[in-house]
């Protein structure tokens, strides 16, 4: 088998490709591990091996990136290209991965972001234009466009930050007005998406005519899965950068092919899945559609919670955990605002306690310190993608959009808890007079029904769909002056109950089987 005969090529030349590595970096020498690793990495890509490219890629790679480039970049593709046959495909793939390496492990230089952006727009041309007959693993295509993505987010901060930077810098960045611009980006997701035909093949699915999904998107019948991978990761992405611009009706309204209820391909990729609900339910949030925010981020919690250790040896594990606690505080949010607890599974609520419990009552008491100091921790890193005007003296910018995005979070807050007051008496009775809840609220009736209407209004929201839902746990009408209420209560899962119960007691059963009675 290849893959055998590699691991005892790699395991023969590792030592030798230490001792050769020198201090200082020199981009034209390849060690005879890193010669390997491309030679069969290329092996396997042309005959569309995915198990193999997926060892070589999850496993392969992070080790050689961790014990001989943990400082330094990999080789130069110049360097390595001789050994695959100066493949151009192969190589522009190669360059997508050290670049990503670049971006992790060191600090890129403006020139390097340039070249970055420039071997993308080679990449999805040939992807796009061209005719790409390979199988890549899923893992691979998502970090590409993850890393697309977020090499765009970087740029836009790095080119924010003004006051700091040199003459020649400037200079330079007036020059890469159209590096990874907006626009650019934005077309060539959308570019993936439409040349794919992703949205129709979905459509299609659903019809029962095609098995996108069943098979993760890999094509059993020797063709190619690349095309139509990247265009499904794509609607994900726009979702991202949408979301990232402050846009969250686009940014949902680009998701729509993609049903977030049901299993898809996002699922067979844990970042993927991760990000795709993440951004899924802040949009929501954002658009004040609570319920929905809810019920994804407990989707999503629940199924770390019951997955996390396959993924501790994962490259994306630190990553996982950071999307985890921020998830975490974005449903303490939701949750403050629109109380509704019978959504969330008891694992995620014990979680959700003993993370934000103590923040959770000061935001339910209206303490604004805390919405701000949680929307702080776990939103996006908004951008700015307008190109400066570089005639004008050198500031900083790259908070700007995130302050834009909190003052109009901290406003609907405050709307919010003016209401507050309102859904702690409509708990206490099931119909009550416009007179009598006016004087327990301290004011005059027409303030009461302006009260009773803005409560609505903000309890109210309308999906994608176009429909109005309500995120109310309290809701009421009102009929010749008598407020009516209808409290939405949940019915007990006394099924769930037992079950829990019942493995509670097989755990004991079993813990005291394996206790030695002296």
């Amino acid at each position: 088998m290849a893959y055998e005969s590699y691991g005892r090529d790699y395991e023969e030349t590792y030592d030798d490709g230490v001792e050769q590595q020198e201090s200082t970096y020199d981009p034209l020498f390849v060690p005879d591990a890193v010669r390997t690793f491309v030679v069969f990495l290329y092996r396997h890509i042309r005959e569309k091996n995915v198990y193999e490219i997926h060892q070589m890629y999850e496993g392969s790679f992070q080790k050689l990136s961790e014990r001989m480039f943990k400082e330094s970049p990999w080789p130069s593709v110049e360097a390595i290209a001789p050994f695959v046959d100066n493949d151009h495909v192969f190589c522009l793939l190669y360059r997508e991965m050290w670049f990503r390496h670049l971006y992790a492990r060191l600090s890129p230089n403006l020139k390097q972001r340039v070249e970055s952006w420039d071997n993308y727009c080679s990449l999805f041309q040939v992807i796009v234009h061209g005719v790409v007959n390979m199988q890549l693993p899923n893992q691979w295509l998502w970090d590409m466009i993850d890393e697309f993505i977020y090499q765009f987010q970087s740029f836009c901060q790095y080119r924010a930050k003004l006051r700091n930077k040199t003459d020649q810098e400037l200079a330079f960045l007036r020059e890469c007005d159209e590096v990874w611009n907006v626009y650019g980006v934005l077309n060539y997701l959308q570019a993936l998406v439409e040349k794919s035909m992703i949205i129709q093949i979905l459509e299609e699915e659903k019809e029962g005519n095609l098995t996108f999904t069943a098979t993760d998107g890999y094509d059993y019948n020797g063709g190619s899965n690349v095309l139509k991978v990247l265009g499904y990761f794509s609607i994900i992405g726009l979702l991202r950068v949408h979301c990232l611009l402050g846009d969250y009706y686009s940014g949902l309204k680009c998701l729509a092919p993609i049903d977030v209820n049901q299993t898809g391909v996002y699922n067979s990729v844990i970042g993927s899945h991760i990000t795709t609900i993440y951004y899924y339910g802040f949009a929501n949030l954002m658009l004040r559609r609570y319920v929905e925010a809810i019920r994804a981020f407990n989707q999503v919690l629940l199924y770390i919670i019951k997955t996390k250790q396959f993924h501790q040896k994962s490259p994306q594990f630190d990553q996982i955990l950071k999307k985890n606690e921020q998830m975490y505080a974005l449903l303490a949010i939701c949750l403050s605002i629109c109380p509704q607890m019978k959504l969330v599974e008891e694992n995620v609520n014990n979680q959700l306690k003993e993370k934000y419990g103590e923040k959770m009552t000061r935001m339910q008491r209206s303490d604004e310190a805390v919405y701000d100091e949680l929307f702080s921790y776990a939103c996006p890193k908004f951008i700015t993608p307008s190109v400066p005007n570089y005639d004008e003296p050198p500031v900083n910018y790259n908070q700007d959009a995130y302050r834009l995005q909190l003052k109009l979070f901290l406003s609907e807050v405050r709307q919010q808890q003016l209401l507050s007051g309102l859904r702690s008496f409509l708990k206490l009775y099931t119909s009550i007079s416009m007179e009598k809840l006016a004087n327990f609220m301290d004011v005059d009736e027409s303030t009461l029904r302006t009260t009773l209407m803005t409560y609505k209004h903000k309890t109210h929201a309308i999906d994608h769909d176009g429909r109005i839902i309500s995120n109310a746990d309290v809701d009421f009408y009102i009929d010749e002056d008598i407020v009516h209420i209808v409290e939405s209560k949940s019915s007990k899962l006394y099924a769930d109950n037992f079950m829990r119960h019942i493995i509670k007691c097989e755990e004991i059963i079993s813990d005291l089987d394996r206790v030695k009675l002296e």
